[in-house]
């Protein structure tokens, strides 16, 4: 989701106090990895926090990785070029955090326990015993791993190189460094009481930033009658952007939520699978306080221009960094971006764990083998990787959007048929779930490529995620219709006993 911050630039932010916070957010981050360091002992610390984790912790860590610096930096600017209409890409949080916990979290916490899983791949070769499924869910997943880190990374290296006049090169060779450090060392569980210290800051600079919304525009009522004076479709139900667009968003990224595997990944950490069902509660909340900033900075900019007090925006993505830089305290705009590094760092360390982990674990499981010192081989793809994220980040900006830009739509075709619906039904096969991973993997790299080279586009409002979202889907229902009589056969008891509860 920092697709906004790929191919622009923000303005300079280094000033003595933004700079200041930023050297002791780092050093905060560095002081957790080593604490995190001297915990991290096995492979099941490494991939799954030895399983110990407490419920506050999973849900301040599964929402700093679901937002990544996107609500920060390129949220405000879409709401601010479109309109209520990119609201829509918010709306699902609450009815996914729901969906999410009732149809997978339980499910692959206990399959954990059953089956001793250490990764999303693990669960989807468990469910329908097969190591084909596996193997071709770990591919998809690593190929969409590199793009999505990639794109993360020349994100955080612009923000360190508006705060610190490094340079761009300098900054995602500096913020790879960063997250590498305690990721190679604590693994997840470094990653995990990291996204909660950036969690918390996420949320409390949102909620002071949208109170300096409201003063600055004078409350909602003031915003509101500032833009429909100069803009009354800004403020209609679908936005700017037109209902199909709208409900694209809504869908890709309400059903798409369940298949983003850094997310879910984190389900397996959870010391004890009774406390899930506050889950939906908890993280709906860590996200409503977290989208304030994301909502309020986007509709107050857009009066502060209808209204005269600021020129129109030359991107989108200034909103944010001009708001904090005008209309509110020095050090609050030090917190907020900040967050923004904190954010990315989160979504960066999260894609390091899976990555690795579909390294290490999944491929050689798929071929029939047993990585030996699984701690020592995890700690060493996570570098091969994050070098491989980091080099490909410092490409051409438009080769930078195209990776990212397919990574939500595979994580999606992959993993929300053949797990989020195959944990749920058990009429599904391994051959339903081996077309759809296959139809998502194939729709998404050959349309994304297409849409690249210009040899093709789709109608305004119509993703090539969402295509093959939903062609996955049908395709897994159809198939597995098709080779029904095999259902039985791809269902272990113990899974089936899981899938009950």
């Amino acid at each position: 989701m920092m697709i906004a911050l790929q191919t622009s630039g923000l303005p300079k932010l280094a000033q003595p106090s933004i700079v200041a916070v930023a050297v002791v957010y780092f050093a905060i981050v560095a002081a957790i990895g080593v604490w995190a360091t001297r915990r991290t002992r096995t492979a099941s610390d490494f991939f799954v926090a030895g399983e110990g984790i407490g419920l506050i912790a999973l849900t301040l860590a599964a929402m700093s990785a679901t937002l990544s610096g996107f609500a920060f930096i390129g949220g405000p600017g879409l709401v601010y070029a479109t309109g209520l209409g990119a609201m829509f890409l918010m709306l699902p949080a609450t009815v996914t955090a729901s969906m999410t916990s009732w149809a997978l979290a339980k499910r692959m916490r206990l399959l954990a326990e059953v089956r001793g899983v250490i990764t999303v791949p693990d669960a989807v070769g468990a469910r329908y015993r097969s190591p084909a499924a596996q193997g071709l869910s770990a591919v998809s997943l690593l190929v969409a791993v590199i793009g999505y880190m990639a794109t993360n990374l020349l994100a955080l290296g612009l923000v360190i190189d508006s705060i610190f006049g490094t340079g761009l090169a300098a900054g995602v060779w500096i913020g790879m460094a960063i997250v590498l450090a305690y990721s190679v060392a604590g693994g997840i569980l470094a990653g995990v009481y990291t996204d909660v210290f950036q969690g918390t800051l996420m949320a409390f600079a949102s909620v002071l930033v949208f109170l300096f919304t409201l003063k600055v525009g004078g409350g909602m009522g003031g915003i509101s009658n500032t833009i429909l004076a100069a803009d009354p479709a800004f403020l209609g139900p679908f936005g700017k952007m037109g209902p199909l667009a709208a409900l694209s968003l809504f869908f890709v990224f309400g059903v798409g939520s369940m298949g983003q595997p850094h997310v879910i990944h984190k389900f397996y950490m959870l010391r004890d699978p009774r406390r899930l069902k506050w889950y939906p509660l908890l993280v709906t909340l860590a996200l409503v306080l977290s989208m304030l900033l994301y909502f309020g900075v986007g509709v107050a900019v857009k009066a502060l221009v209808a209204g005269g007090q600021l020129a129109p925006l030359a991107r989108p993505d200034d909103a944010t960094p001009l708001f904090l830089l005008r209309y509110v305290p020095v050090w609050l705009a030090a917190l907020v971006f900040s967050g923004v590094a904190a954010a990315i760092m989160s979504t960066v360390n999260s894609f390091m764990s899976v990555g690795a982990a579909a390294i290490t674990h999944d491929l050689p499981v798929s071929l029939g083998r047993k990585v030996k010192n699984e701690l020592l081989w995890g700690r060493l793809s996570t570098v091969a990787i994050s070098l491989a994220a980091a080099a490909l980040a410092l490409l051409p900006g438009a080769v930078v959007a195209f990776l990212g830009i397919f990574g939500w739509g595979l994580f999606a075709s992959t993993f929300v048929p053949a797990l989020a619906i195959g944990l749920n039904w058990e009429g599904a096969t391994r051959e339903g779930a081996v077309a759809s991973i296959l139809t998502g993997l194939g729709i998404t790299l050959t349309f994304e490529t297409l849409s690249y080279f210009k040899a093709y586009s789709f109608p305004t409002g119509v993703s090539v995620s969402g295509l093959s979202l939903v062609l996955s889907i049908l395709v897994f229902f159809g198939v597995s219709w098709l080779t029904r009589h095999r259902a039985a056969d791809a269902l272990d008891a113990d899974v089936r006993l899981v899938m009950a509860v």
